[in-house]
């Protein structure tokens, strides 16, 4: 009714996985944002939880 109980996902397309320099270029690009974003904010935390203006110095 519905559909066949042996159809196949998307007409049977099996894409390729990526290879190791995408993956560790994924992973390293990935690591440097969370970086970036835990070391702004430890700079600027205060300012971006509106615990302190940042006029005020």
């Amino acid at each position: 009714m519905a559909g066949a109980a042996h159809a196949r996902p998307a007409g049977g397309f099996h894409p390729h996985l990526p290879g190791l320099g995408y993956r560790l270029g994924a992973k390293m690009l990935g690591a440097s944002m969370w970086f970036f974003i835990f070391y702004r904010a430890r700079q600027d935390g205060a300012v971006l939880l509106g615990m302190k203006h940042p006029w005020d110095h």
